[in-house]
């Protein structure tokens, strides 16, 4: 199965310009990106990049098996359009290539494990989608040629009205480490709490000065006064 991990390379994650600088949010972004690539390889598949910018894996110093194993590909293309030139019956494949699975998964699921990801890869139907919180589309398997996806809006609902007029079965994935995107600065708490031992973003961000507040009786994240966004 051709596992695609689309990464904005250029200006990621700008919703948390208020908490980090333009320097820290690539930081961020990366260490986030090198945790998903790891968790697609520690579930047995080859992550193929699509970047929209030309991207040097080696800078992310991932587990050499993983670095052997991931691939980058440029596509400046809105993100909506470059997922759909590599799904099945997209733009160049064969009808060889058509029978091949595709699976996309966001590279911002910091929380992401081996395990949540063969729980998704593993799906026998025709599309099989883990929704982000607030209706959004985290990962998904296509196996439908006939599938298109559509990133604007709700694209959950949007994904499984699609799914319905091709005629593909749909099943929903539940899962808290899939649905877990990291956009907004509040989702960072979640990036300290339940990011795995040993992963980068959660280092990244502790060793950006972030830490776990929960002085006040619900659980935030703080910041040393040493460090702080631009």
């Amino acid at each position: 199965m051709r596992v695609v991990v689309p990464f904005a390379a250029e200006t990621p994650k700008t919703r948390l310009e208020s908490v980090l600088t333009s320097a820290e949010r690539s930081a961020v972004a990366r260490a986030m990106l090198a945790d998903v690539l790891c968790a697609v390889v520690g579930a047995g598949h080859e992550p193929m990049v699509v970047s929209t910018a030309p991207l040097d894996l080696e800078t992310l110093e991932l587990p050499g098996e993983v670095l052997a194993s991931a691939s980058v590909t440029l596509d400046e293309r809105s993100l909506t359009d470059a997922v759909n030139a590599r799904l099945p019956g997209g733009e160049g494949e064969t009808a060889t290539d058509g029978i091949d699975p595709v699976a996309v998964v966001m590279a911002d699921l910091a929380l992401a494990t081996p395990d949540a990801l063969e729980a998704l890869l593993a799906t026998s139907a025709d599309v099989a989608i883990a929704p982000g919180r607030g209706g959004g589309t985290n990962a998904l398997v296509v196996r439908h040629p006939g599938f298109a996806v559509d990133y604007h809006g709700t694209s959950y609902l949007d994904h499984r009205e699609i799914a319905r007029e091709v005629g593909a079965t749909l099943e929903t994935v539940d899962s808290f480490r899939l649905a877990t995107d990291i956009d907004e600065p509040a989702d960072l708490v979640e990036v300290l709490v339940h990011g795995r031992e040993g992963a980068r973003a959660p280092t990244c961000l502790r060793e950006f000065g972030f830490e776990i507040d929960d002085r006040d009786g619900r659980v935030d994240v703080g910041r040393d006064g040493d460090h702080g966004a631009e």
